[in-house]
């Protein structure tokens, strides 16, 4: 498989991270612009944000979680030349789950269907990392 195939989801990933990051900054600003908080207000990381401010704000982070490792083995990957079509397929239902995630939490909220999309992207994330120790240990046998 080529190197852009795998790519183009951690592409993507980054891609839905900035595009919260904006999003998030743009409440923020807004909300300050408003007074609906000041700097006083949120100096020290203080939970004085608006609920909505907060809630993109949360989204942006979840996708410095789990994602950092989506990142290492995506790397580690094409280091060790073992990307294949099972690590494409599942690198792009990792990032829909991350969508789909992002979605729900910005959207709706609802905490168990958050829930089962984090839980998906976790599950793939665990194949994948799993599917990359066998192949390099039994490389190394």
């Amino acid at each position: 498989m080529s190197v852009t195939s795998l790519l183009l989801p951690v592409l993507v990933q980054v891609a839905l991270t900035f595009a919260l990051m904006a999003w998030m900054w743009k409440l923020r600003i807004g909300a300050l612009k408003s007074r609906e908080v000041t700097f006083k207000d949120i100096a020290l990381r203080e939970p004085a944000w608006p609920a909505r401010v907060t809630q993109v704000g949360n989204c942006f982070h979840n996708q410095l979680e789990l994602p950092v490792l989506f990142y290492v083995l995506v790397a580690f990957t094409l280091i060790t030349r073992t990307n294949d079509i099972v690590f494409v397929v599942l690198a792009w239902v990792f990032v829909l789950a991350r969508l789909v995630h992002a979605y729900i939490h910005t959207d709706s909220n609802d905490v168990q269907s958050r829930f089962y999309a984090m839980a998906a992207s976790f599950t793939v994330l665990i194949a994948m990392w799993m599917t990359f120790a066998v192949r390099i240990l039994s490389a190394g046998a």
